[in-house]
């Protein structure tokens, strides 16, 4: 027997792994990919944006949002940062207190590797896991005996034929990833152990993805493509401040990537562009202040020049030659209510194809927030993105994995 398999070697896994064997657990990692840690790899192009020194409960989305306040208390940023450091890892903090690589992903990477080697944990790659089967009911798996639990079935090997393995655990951890990028490995995997194990599933959509636009706006996002600016966007009561970036598809950067996760299709999102200033007080004091200028020449003291031929062209097409002293006062301010609140309806998300997380997943009703061990299912555990918990951009989605990875570490 053995005594913890760790399905998936990304963050969360590897954390997992590692504080299990740093107990003394037996612990083996399955990795369907060729390599662990593929999103660690490309996270913050290619820097790893490993935490932020602000991590609150508000920065995670989750349809309880108490459950992950116990693990990001039990292992803090600060104790990811003092394993950064104690790595000889530099790092630099950016805005709104991200921190990133100074050099590269692979750091933390390799970090991660060591720390698992140093403690004895082995690690598979290429695993295809063919079956899982409860060993004992969940009312025997309770009691306190030392005995297998779970027992896999898999395809191990980078060519036909696959090596067949059967193993067995006494405990499984689920730490999968979900749907988002494919092309790293994201699948739903986790979700069917969930519901093969009668854990209940919630809703799951992209989060933190770009959003693409069916109507005229297109052809202005087309015409910006490549072009940023910073914004204010606010849906659903919610509201960011960083920078938007137009595409050829529709909108992304951070900002949009941020208000992603709390749009749902049929919303639309308010853009305010210029931030702290009210627009139409602005244009009234500049119609007394620079009458004869053209309300463009006067906009692009504050925005890009083609941002601005975009505006003129839907807003004021017909005053193009018009100078500022000849607007009325209203027409003024109806333009300064649409340059803080530009009312823009994304016609969908780029899909799980480019999002950063997957929003939603396995219910947290039925996982103990301590252990993250199934309540009612002894000895499963889920970790990671595969739970209903989604942090906001900025490092959180990683902490989220070193936290919950953490919690399940302690108790496997």
């Amino acid at each position: 027997m053995g005594d913890v398999i760790v399905l998936g070697g990304g963050a969360a896994g590897l954390m997992c792994a590692l504080t299990a064997a740093k107990r003394g657990r037996q612990v083996l990692v399955l990795e369907k990919a060729n390599k662990i840690g593929k999103k660690i790899l490309m996270s913050g192009g290619g820097r790893c944006n490993f935490t932020n020194y602000s991590i609150e409960p508000e920065n995670f989305l989750s349809a309880n949002p108490h459950f992950c306040k116990s693990a990001l208390k039990r292992y803090t940023q600060w104790d990811f940062i003092k394993l950064v450091e104690q790595h000889g890892i530099d790092y630099e903090e950016r805005k709104h207190q991200q921190l990133f690589c100074k050099d590269s992903a692979k750091q933390i990477l390799a970090m991660l590797q060591s720390e698992c080697e140093q403690a004895g944990v082995t690690i598979w790659s290429h695993c295809e896991i063919n079956s899982i089967t409860a060993l004992r009911s969940p009312i025997a798996a309770q009691e306190d005996i030392k005995a297998d639990r779970y027992q896999l079935e898999l395809a191990r090997g980078k060519s036909e034929p696959k090596e067949t393995h059967t193993l067995a655990c006494e405990s499984l951890v689920v730490a999968t990833g979900a749907l988002s990028i494919p092309s790293l490995g994201g699948s739903d995997m986790g979700y069917d152990i969930a519901r093969q194990f009668s854990l209940q599933l919630t809703e799951r959509r992209a989060g933190l993805v770009p959003f693409m636009f069916s109507d005229n706006f297109k052809a202005v996002c087309e015409r910006l493509a490549g072009l940023s600016a910073e914004v204010e966007v606010s849906c659903n009561g919610q509201q960011f401040s960083e920078s938007l970036l137009f595409t050829h598809r529709g909108i992304s950067g951070p900002a949009i990537l941020q208000i992603s996760s709390y749009w749902h299709p049929g919303d639309s999102i308010s853009l305010n562009l210029l931030p702290g200033l009210s627009a139409d007080q602005w244009l009234c004091e500049m119609k007394h202040a620079k009458g004869k200028s053209l309300l463009k020449t006067v906009l692009q003291q504050k925005l890009s020049k083609a941002l601005v031929a975009e505006l003129q062209n839907l807003w004021w097409p017909t005053q193009a030659e018009t100078i500022l002293a000849e607007f009325t006062d209203q027409q003024l301010k109806t333009i300064g209510v649409q340059l803080n609140q530009w009312t823009v309806k994304p016609s969908a998300t780029e899909g799980y194809r480019t999002a950063e997380v997957t929003l939603g997943g396995v219910n947290t009703d039925g996982i103990s927030s301590k252990t993250m061990e199934a309540m009612q299912q002894p000895g499963l555990f889920f970790i990671g993105e595969v739970l209903d918990v989604s942090g906001h951009l900025g490092g959180f989605n990683f902490q989220w994995a070193w936290s919950s990875g953490n919690a399940a570490g302690l108790y496997v």
